[in-house]
């Protein structure tokens, strides 16, 4: 435990780079390779209806969370966003290959490579990542104030 306090703020960094990493990564290669992205959420037995809404609301989010995660008054925040995401598309990918009978491709890049299982648990380790950054940023540091420190007073009338 002494280790993790000891190198919280590096392994925050680590897992905010991580996700800076994914985020970009998966973002550019959505919005590079449009409309087989496109194509791909039209194939999906779930989100054919607000696919063309979501072929540019997941890169957006990807990069605003990619982006809210250099500020590092904003990392908490993005990393529940990080984990908000991530427990979309985890669940997403349960359904679908528990339930669907069509198991659309939806990947690109080298994350195409990956099967669902794969993908199912690829996205569950990031999801404990984002858990493990949110756990060490809201765990208050020694010496550290955060707010009014003062107690609240009842008032009397």
């Amino acid at each position: 435990m002494r280790f993790i306090l000891r190198y919280r703020p590096w392994i925050v960094d680590i897992i905010c780079l991580l996700f800076i990493l994914l985020f970009v990564y998966a973002a550019c290669t959505k919005l590079m390779e449009y409309e087989k992205f496109r194509v791909q959420l039209g194939q999906s037995p779930i989100l054919t209806s607000i696919g063309s809404w979501l072929v540019w609301t997941v890169p957006a989010a990807e990069l605003v969370i990619a982006g809210m995660l250099v500020v590092p008054r904003l990392r908490l925040m993005a990393l529940y966003a990080a984990f908000s995401l991530m427990t979309m598309f985890t669940a997403y990918i349960f359904i679908i290959l528990t339930y669907s009978p069509f198991v659309p491709c939806s990947c690109g890049g080298i994350l195409e490579k990956m099967g669902w299982e794969e993908h199912l648990v690829f996205n569950s380790v990031f999801m404990l990542l984002a858990l493990t950054g949110i756990l060490l940023l809201s765990r208050k540091q020694p010496g550290v104030v955060t707010g009014n420190s003062e107690p609240l007073q009842a008032h009397h009338n």
